[in-house]
């Protein structure tokens, strides 16, 4: 099971969203664990990850020590050598790709390596489907989410729900996914200054800040 199912869209809102998780199971193969998923980080990095995270931390970090005033021109570059350093313990650690083709390559990698941990992919249907094929793999089993029953129809608009259910923890807040989707269409906000100030809020590393730099650009292209 992962928190990604829970992600909003159709088969083709994927096409740029392909997510690899490198989990450790307490007391079966959880020793010198760590390592082996600093190992996974360190082949995701060289493979133009989107995002990368350690359970703890992420590649776009809150910063306590900066006011409110430095908040949208902070410095953005991706910081993989601090996600990858602060993986101290077992845990999940995942990397997000744009790209089939790069995720493909770390896939690749990551069997080679032998790391004897659980890797799955979290994609469309389609999509984890043909990447296995393509490394050589037979898919074993699929993941399903049943999806949203709104029957009072309380949902916010399908952008919102996109952006804000990249978390699946729900770090990302409706209100916040539509205050971004608002200052991207008002012209106060770039996509890029938004989607980093959302991908903050997800320490796990999933948020696809590709995805959500799409999403933002669609709804200010057709506001209206």
């Amino acid at each position: 099971m992962t928190n990604t199912l829970h992600r909003y869209g159709d088969a083709e809102s994927f096409h740029d969203d392909f997510i690899l998780f490198c989990i450790a199971s307490t007391g079966n193969n959880d020793e010198g664990a760590a390592e082996k998923q600093r190992q996974f980080l360190r082949i995701c990095a060289k493979h133009n990850p989107a995002n990368m995270g350690n359970g703890n931390r992420a590649t776009f970090q809150p910063d306590r020590h900066l006011n409110p005033l430095a908040h949208w021109n902070r410095d953005v570059t991706p910081d993989w050598e601090g996600v990858i350093g602060e993986a101290k313990k077992p845990g999940t650690t995942a990397a997000v790709f744009k790209t089939r083709e790069d995720a493909e390559a770390a896939l690749k990698e990551v069997i080679a390596a032998d790391l004897g941990l659980s890797v799955n992919m979290s994609t469309s249907v389609e999509g984890a489907k043909s990447c296995a094929e393509n490394c050589g793999l037979k898919r074993h089993s699929v993941e399903y989410s049943l999806g949203f029953n709104d029957p009072h129809d309380h949902l916010p608009n399908s952008q919102v729900v996109k952006l804000a259910t990249m978390c699946g923890h729900g770090m990302v807040s409706f209100n916040m996914a539509r205050k971004m989707i608002d200052m991207v269409r008002e012209g106060r906000r770039s996509p890029e200054q938004a989607v980093t100030t959302l991908a903050r809020f997800c320490p796990c590393g999933v948020y696809n800040p590709a995805r959500a730099q799409r999403v933002l650009e669609e709804a200010r292209d057709h506001s209206g």
